[in-house]
């Protein structure tokens, strides 16, 4: 059986793959218009394999809890919402450019309101 430990280390790290990802993608196409393809297949990897860490560890972690029997509550649903918006980011990041500007700020505050979600579980 795989600890709680151990599925926190699981979920941040792939949180931190994600972030990395999105973040050096963003920050190529905010310098070079999205002109270098070179780097675009290591960083979709990292992504892809980001979100799944993210998602094994995160549930891994409601099964240690115990909250995943009674049903999903809202600051879960919440959280894969949000796991959704990123798994999304790094397609609207390659194919517009363009968008990156505003998706830098979105990132932060997306991954500002997930942190919150998980510490304070609100609902």
């Amino acid at each position: 059986m795989i600890s709680y430990s151990v599925y926190k280390v699981m979920h941040l790290t792939g949180v931190l793959m994600v972030f990395l990802s999105l973040g050096g993608v963003a920050m190529n196409a905010i310098n070079t218009a999205g002109a270098s393809i070179a780097w675009k297949k290591p960083a979709a990897i990292t992504h892809g394999i980001g979100l799944l860490l993210s998602l094994v560890g995160g549930f891994g972690l409601l099964a240690r809890l115990g909250i995943v029997h009674g049903g999903l509550p809202g600051w879960a649903i919440a959280k894969l919402g949000i796991w959704v918006l990123f798994a999304a980011m790094i397609g609207v990041l390659l194919r517009k450019p363009n968008m990156a500007k505003p998706l830098w700020a979105t990132m932060i505050v997306f991954g500002a309101c997930a942190a919150y979600l998980a510490g304070y579980k609100p609902f």
